[in-house]
Order: structure tokens, then C-alpha cells, then sequence
């Protein structure tokens, strides 16, 4: 007779605030035809792996949206941990000590989700989960492809490498692939090795990739501008780029 393994307690925590100075009203700005908000509320919902979302915000209005959207906002956070200099560890940090004092609640991990990745779909999420089931991963996260240069800009408009080393060949195809952090669409980690490391990209970490036309990260007007424009026409994309392999 199999024996059926416990199904773990994973909290979705989405960190969200007020005072966004690039984009004004980030997180309740309309994105495409809802607040942007709602989508990874939405995401954690869909997944049959999570089994509680919250959302973390000193913000009585956002609060009051993120329970009208299905999370949970069981308590405000202190304005201290909502500034522009923020550590989301330590959100994070004061999240699971209050739920545990509060409720006696300590989940097995957590998915950390930001409003700032609106291209990210259920699918990612679970796709992270399941690495992190298969292996002895404590984090797993998502990634994109970017260029295996990368160059800094001083005052001068002189450009010096900053990572890597120059390569002997110009031929692209011949470099090392390189990948970046897609803008913490999704971090899966455990809540025993988060609190004992003091961190969320803990020593034991994996990564999923995700594709580099939905790893936009908005930080930017422009950025905005073209998740929208990618996110209305995502379908069409896929098809286009699913034509293009298929005649390689």
C-alpha cells in the first residue's frame, strides 16, 4: 500500500506598497484591464499547491483591494518595512513571526510573488514547486536568458565590461549562456532554511527558466508600456515564436 506523502503548507506572500515614484499608483494602476494587483493574487489562487495567499502592505487602501481580489491582509505592516530602501526579507521576516504569534500558524514555504511581473503564469509557479519536490533544492527561483556581457557607463560615456571577460570569438553562439534575475517573478523557498540563513536566495538554490519576453520587470514607464503591449497580444506570441522554431 503507497503511502501518501503530507501535502506541505505553502504561503503565497506578495509584498505590495504605496508611494511607486516612477510609476505613480503602481500597484493599483490598471494593467491591461485590471489593477495590477490582482494578477499574482490571481496566479497563487490557481495553484493546487498553495494553500494560503497573503499580501503584505502598510496600506489601508491596498489592504482593502487585495481582500476584495481573494487574498488575505491579516495585518498592516510597519511603515519602516515599506520604504524605497526596504529589505523584502525582512517583510518577509516579520509576516511569518506575527502569523506564528498571532494564529500559531508556520507554514512549510513560501512563494514569493511581485506585482511588478504580470507576465509570469501559473504555470511558472508550478514548474518551481515541482523542481523544488524533485530535488534538495531550499530555493528555487526563475531566471531569463540575457547577454553574457554586460558593461557599465560612467559620466564620459566611456563602457567598461563588467562581468565575464572579453571573448576570443565574435560569434554570439560560441559565448557561455548567461541568465538574470527576471525580477523575483517567482521564489519558492523554505521557510526553515529562509529563517536560518537570513535570506531567500539560500546556499541550496536552482532556477527555472523563463522566457525573456515575459520576464519584463516593471520599474519603468517604457517597461509598463510594453508589458501591456505583450501581455494583450501573449497568445499571438506564442504562436509566432512556436513558427519560427518549428522551421529551423
Amino acid at each position: 500500500m503507497s503511502i501518501q506523502k503530507k501535502k506541505l503548507e505553502t504561503l503565497a506572500f506578495i509584498p505590495v506598497r504605496e508611494g511607486s515614484k516612477r510609476i505613480p499608483n503602481k500597484n493599483l494602476r490598471t494593467f491591461y484591464n485590471k489593477p495590477l494587483l490582482a494578477y499574482p493574487i490571481e496566479d497563487a489562487l490557481k495553484s493546487p499547491h498553495i494553500t494560503r495567499v497573503v499580501v503584505s502592505t502598510e496600506s489601508k487602501n491596498l489592504a482593502q483591494r487585495a481582500t476584495q481580489l481573494g487574498a488575505e491582509v491579516p495585518f498592516l505592516r510597519p511603515k519602516k518595512l515599506a520604504t524605497d530602501t526596504s529589505d523584502v526579507k525582512h517583510a518577509l521576516r516579520y509576516t511569518l513571526n506575527k502569523l506564528k504569534k498571532d494564529e500559531g500558524y508556520v507554514p512549510d514555504r513560501i512563494v514569493l510573488l511581485q506585482t511588478t511581473s504580470p507576465l509570469r503564469e501559473p504555470k511558472d509557479i508550478e514548474n518551481c514547486i515541482k523542481l523544488m519536490d524533485a530535488t534538495n533544492a531550499t530555493t528555487v527561483l526563475t531566471i531569463a536568458p540575457t547577454h553574457p556581457k554586460l558593461y557599465r557607463l560612467d559620466g564620459g560615456h566611456n563602457i567598461k565590461l563588467i562581468n565575464g571577460t572579453e571573448q576570443k570569438t565574435s560569434r554570439t553562439q560560441a559565448w557561455p549562456k548567461a541568465y538574470l534575475l527576471n525580477g523575483c517573478a517567482v521564489y519558492v523557498a523554505d521557510v526553515k532554511a529562509f529563517l536560518k540563513e537570513d535570506r531567500i536566495i539560500t546556499k541550496k538554490t536552482k532556477a527555472i527558466i523563463m522566457p525573456k519576453w515575459r520576464s519584463i520587470d516593471l520599474d519603468e514607464p517604457e517597461e509598463w508600456a510594453m508589458a501591456e503591449i505583450l501581455f494583450k497580444n501573449r497568445r499571438l506570441m506564442e504562436k509566432a515564436i512556436a513558427k519560427i522554431e518549428h522551421k529551423r
